[in-house]
């Protein structure tokens, strides 16, 4: 299989959408991804413009990370680069999307530290007995 394996370095900028579906949980959110560079003419770093991409993760991936991750964290996600173009709107405007069927997903220690819990399986799906402690 010829897949574009990316692995990018950003920050969580949408809450994460959970979600059961018949094929199992699914969750996505989106990723913001800023490069930085040193101008020599003004001697500083300076900020990139911020590409945003759609991530996608599935069956355990998905569950942990609903339970994991929040808006503004620093995360690393490796997968599956997938661009998707729709056809052109009334007004003749094409649009473009980059998505990430994620593999992999991390909080970057670079920006901070993290406590790593191993998940036991049981027959309830984490999110429901945290929805069930809710109530």
């Amino acid at each position: 299989m010829n897949d574009t394996l990316v692995t990018l370095v950003g920050h969580v900028a949408t809450q994460v959408d959970y979600k059961e579906t018949p094929n199992g949980p699914s969750a996505r959110f989106r990723f913001a991804v800023t490069p930085r560079y040193f101008d020599r003419r003004k001697e500083a770093w300076t900020d990139g413009t911020t590409s945003f991409y759609t991530v996608w993760a599935r069956r355990t991936l998905a569950v942990n990370l609903a339970g994991s991750v929040a808006v503004g964290e620093p995360l690393v996600v490796h997968g599956r680069l997938r661009v998707r173009e729709d056809p052109p709107d009334g007004e003749g405007h094409r649009w473009v999307s980059a998505e990430i069927d994620a593999t992999a997903i991390g909080h970057d220690l670079n920006r901070g530290t993290a406590a790593f819990r191993r998940v036991v399986k049981t027959e309830t799906p984490l999110m429901a007995t945290q929805n069930a402690a809710v109530v």
